[in-house]
């Protein structure tokens, strides 16, 4: 069984003490929890923070102070050791929504009074009872649409609230057979050597049937949207990525973990690759992009049957010239 109690426990009272204190003492509770050398990964336009104080105000202060009544309401929760070459320790993985009470602008989204939810994954790195590092990605464009407005033309994929695992399985707060994570990391390894060819020799739908369940659920940002099956995944995105991108760079992950049939990995950035053609309903730019990206997967038996995807479509689209955010600032809510 998966020995991981201790390191949990620490990200859960992290996730309790950011529900309960006062917005004034959210500093205390995060340094409390975090190393001196804290380094924290966020989206767009947060990106590398230093510190607790400095996470505590650029980041959680503010969206605390935007979003009343916050809380966090996991669908997934797992740790494991990184299975590639990096620093040490356990990494504890959480995803969900942050929901609360829109009731002050935040990035310069203006509030609507309703609540939202802000689709979220963290991977925590717990080392010496204190965490050391955190890479959070959060889908904003997501947030933006809630508030009224368009970041992006109409895609291909459905844009939702979107459901944790099919199963209702997925916090895994208790020990795990060992055995079953080194499946679903076999699993997601084997997807992830398909994946980086980008040319297997076979049809694109053959080759995602090698690895994932035909009724898989791609649950993909805002601006791409979710999509059901392999034949409409192939249609819907994952055959127009590939159509509009040339000299993808290889994959590079800063951690890879798997716990029980749940597992995935992240990047700072994953990879890059030029704007060759048509994507999102933009046009080509012959620039090339950053996908900072965070997979979280479920498995079923020795395939994937499900995927959360969380891509930094804000810092993509600024390194194409295109400053979504920004534009947001300026545009009313419906």
């Amino acid at each position: 069984m998966t020995k991981f109690q201790s390191e949990k426990q620490i990200v859960r009272n992290l996730y309790r003490r950011l529900e309960t204190v006062p917005t004034d003492q959210t500093d205390t509770a995060l340094q409390l929890a975090v190393s001196d050398d804290y380094l924290w990964r966020g989206f767009h336009p947060f990106n590398e923070i230093r510190g607790g104080e400095a996470v505590a105000n650029h980041f959680w202060i503010p969206l605390r102070t935007a979003l009343t009544s916050m809380r966090r309401r996991m669908d997934i929760f797992f740790a494991g050791v990184n299975s590639l070459d990096g620093p040490e320790g356990v990494w504890v993985v959480s995803m969900g929504h942050l929901m609360g009470l829109f009731d002050e602008a935040w990035l310069g989204i203006q509030p609507t009074g309703k609540m939202v939810m802000l689709r979220y994954c963290e991977f925590n790195r717990v080392a010496d009872n204190k965490i050391i590092e955190t890479a959070m990605y959060f889908d904003i464009p997501h947030l933006m649409m809630q508030a009224g407005l368009q970041p992006f033309p109409p895609q291909k994929g459905e844009h939702m609230v979107q459901p944790g695992p099919m199963t209702h399985d997925g916090l895994l707060f208790e020990p795990q057979p060992s055995a079953e994570g080194d499946r679903t990391l076999a699993a997601i390894n084997a997807m992830i050597s398909d994946l980086g060819q980008w040319d297997s020799g076979l049809p694109l739908e053959d080759e995602l049937r090698r690895t994932w369940h035909e009724t898989m659920c791609w649950w993909g940002p805002a601006g791409i949207g979710a999509i059901y099956s392999i034949e409409r995944y192939a249609k819907q995105h994952s055959g127009p990525f590939r159509a509009a991108f040339t000299e993808r760079s290889k994959t590079q992950h800063i951690c890879r973990l798997a716990e029980g049939h749940y597992g995935g990995f992240f990047g700072w950035p994953n990879f890059t690759a030029t704007l060759s053609g048509h994507f999102m309903g933009m046009p080509a730019t012959g620039l090339s992009g950053e996908f900072r990206v965070i997979d979280i997967y479920r498995r079923e038996g020795d395939k994937l049957a499900e995927n959360w995807i969380f891509i930094d479509m804000l810092h993509f689209w600024k390194m194409q010239g295109l400053d979504i955010l920004g534009q947001a600032r300026e545009t009313p809510n419906t």
